[in-house]
């Protein structure tokens, strides 16, 4: 199996072009490329930049501000865990340390095998299934701390 570089290069590319010369398109861009890339490296948040013709400060600028942006690879499954008002009462705090538990790793974290990256997020707007998980896209509600392997399993 030959190295995708090339590829992620040549769509890196075609992304810059797209909207290259055009004003508002910075967070597109980032969207689009940390999704080709699975994570904003410095390495590309330059090339962005260069092809944007913005300066890198910018560019770091606003994909430092918002929480959408990776600057670290990302597990092959990232698990978001609602932690919520209506998650957090409901215990999230619980099922949350239990899948640190599980994985090895704390929120924020990517497993060593990069199966698994564990967050922690303010809302997934399922409240009235708390408390929540998604996996992926997938969203798992009505949560305790004994389903949390049974609803790992699959993704193993």
């Amino acid at each position: 199996m030959g190295c995708k570089c090339a590829d992620k290069q040549d769509k890196l590319l075609t992304i810059l072009s797209e909207y290259q010369g055009k004003s508002g398109g910075l967070i597109p861009v980032l969207q689009k490329v940390q999704n080709v890339y699975g994570y904003l490296s410095e390495d590309v948040m330059l090339k962005i930049a260069d092809g944007l013709e913005i300066k890198p400060s910018v560019v770091y600028g606003v994909a430092t501000f918002y929480t959408q942006f990776r600057f670290s690879p990302v597990g092959e499954h990232i698990i978001r865990a609602c932690h919520g008002t209506a998650c957090y009462v409901s215990g999230a705090e619980n099922i949350t340390q239990v899948m640190v538990d599980t994985l090895g790793v704390e929120p924020g974290g990517t497993t060593i095998d990069m199966k698994f990256t564990l967050d922690t997020v303010a809302c997934l707007g399922c409240c009235g299934l708390a408390p929540v998980v998604m996996v992926d896209n997938d969203v798992y509600g009505r949560l305790n701390e004994a389903r949390v392997e049974e609803i790992l399993a699959p993704y193993w």
